[in-house]
């Protein structure tokens, strides 16, 4: 056995201190999820010139609806993408699936940057894109909830603050996003954006891809996986879906806060405060970048507060706040009655006690012969469920009721299925407590 798995195994853990062999594994870890979502929204923020690339249309519209629906197939086969690696991630281990996820999703990344354009290629161009992101999305249904597993298995006596960083890296990516964006549009022109921009951000995140990879490629395994060997489920996605069905609905429930909040904040809120609200676009781009930075603060926080007392209890208070404060939320946003960036920090506070906490509550509900499984199933059907449609249901919402308004019970709905997972299935509740008495 390596080192490092001595190093990092729970029984030789002093003082109930993470080692600095479980910091590199975990941070190690977190790398992928960063780059996740840095794909993710770095493809939302170049969408429209994709769509001149490789969807050419007399009208932008059709063409811009072309390249969105690319990003929603995207969506669509992550459950499927969960459902493959977690289970080969069960049977096999977690870091063969790590390795393979990171080396095809920047093998992807890379070719979406080089990809000749409708003009070179023609309509090969268009099946090719279609074709790379809905690898993408394949590897990202698995990518996140690896991370979690291999996190809160590398420091189980520390998992709230372990999975805290894997969040915390998500915040990274799409930070690191937004800077790419600004520095593209600041010294380039908007034609050579449109013309050869576009893929240097994509370029940029293949690179950021190999060296994932470089990194990973040393790491161990994770030990509670080691330690289990000998129990591995043949079946992992069968089993938990016939032993442990309860578990994933009550699992899904757990994080629709999570799901629900994270859809509107990256799918509606953008477009929503410039084009609908009027404010500056300096402005939104400020107060969504003060939300990421104290957000990440805060989720890490909420991580290790989670590890001193019942972490469920974190996530159902973040719940219950957010339920009290979207709509007054809402109604300083559309009545301009207060400061956007005050009003995004406070919303960051809110919401980092849900965003920091909910990934190890998720992974307190499955014993480690299906965790990954588990948490895949669970992470990508919530995400599906109450992201996906985020964006379409708030702008409905508005349409229906014709007030500004109106998105905050979307909002509230996702935190009240959140407070009722608790009293759902009450009986979970003692797994939490086993995947806790350590702490």
């Amino acid at each position: 056995m390596k080192t490092v798995h001595v190093a990092a195994s729970p029984n030789h853990e002093t003082a109930h201190r993470m080692s600095r062999a479980q910091w590199k594994m975990i941070l190690i870890a977190s790398l992928g999820g960063s780059l996740e979502f840095y794909d993710f929204i770095v493809y939302g923020f170049f969408a429209h010139y994709i769509a001149e690339q490789f969807f050419p249309n007399t009208s932008s519209m059709v063409s811009l609806l072309f390249s969105f629906s690319v990003l929603a197939i995207g969506y669509v086969v992550r459950p499927l993408g969960g459902i493959v690696l977690s289970s080969w991630g069960d049977r096999y281990g977690r870091r063969p699936v790590f390795l393979a996820s990171i080396v095809v999703v920047t093998a992807a990344t890379i070719c979406l940057g080089l990809l000749p354009n409708y003009q070179s290629w023609g309509v090969a161009a268009s099946i090719t894109l279609i074709f790379l992101r809905t690898v993408q999305g394949f590897c990202v249904g698995g990518e996140m909830p690896g991370a979690i597993t291999y996190a809160v298995e590398a420091a189980p006596k520390r998992a709230g603050l372990a999975a805290g960083v894997i969040i915390c890296a998500v915040n990274v990516g799409v930070l690191l996003a937004t800077l790419v964006n600004l520095a593209i549009q600041s010294f380039l022109s908007s034609a050579d954006a449109a013309a050869y921009g576009w893929r240097i951000a994509f370029l940029f995140g293949g690179l950021c891809g190999i060296v994932s990879y470089w990194m990973r490629r040393n790491l161990d395994e994770s030990p509670e996986f080691e330690g289990m060997r000998g129990a591995v489920v043949k079946q992992p996605f069968r089993e938990t879906l016939r032993h442990h069905g309860r578990q994933v609905l009550a699992g899904v429930m757990a994080i629709a806060v999570m799901a629900g909040v994270n859809g509107i904040l990256y799918g509606h809120m953008p477009a929503f405060l410039v084009q609908q609200l009027h404010y500056a676009p300096r402005t939104a781009a400020l107060a969504q970048n003060a939300y990421l930075i104290v957000s990440s603060v805060g989720l890490l926080f909420a991580g290790w507060l989670g590890d001193k007392i019942p972490r469920r209890y974190v996530l159902r208070a973040s719940a219950a706040l957010l339920l009290l404060l979207s709509y007054p939320f809402y109604v300083a946003l559309s009545t301009h009655s207060a400061n956007l960036v005050l009003l995004f920090i406070g919303a960051a506070l809110v919401f980092s006690l849900a965003s920091g906490t909910w990934a190890a509550v998720l992974a307190d509900h499955f014993p480690v012969q299906i965790r990954y499984s588990g948490i895949a199933l669970s992470y990508n059907v919530a995400v599906v469920a109450f992201s996906g449609f985020a964006p379409l249901l708030a702008t409905m919402l508005i349409r229906e009721t014709g007030s500004l308004a109106a998105p905050a019970l979307y909002v509230i709905a996702a935190s009240a299925v959140t407070l009722l997972a608790g009293a759902f299935a009450p009986a979970l509740t003692r797994i939490s407590h086993v995947a806790q008495q350590a702490n």
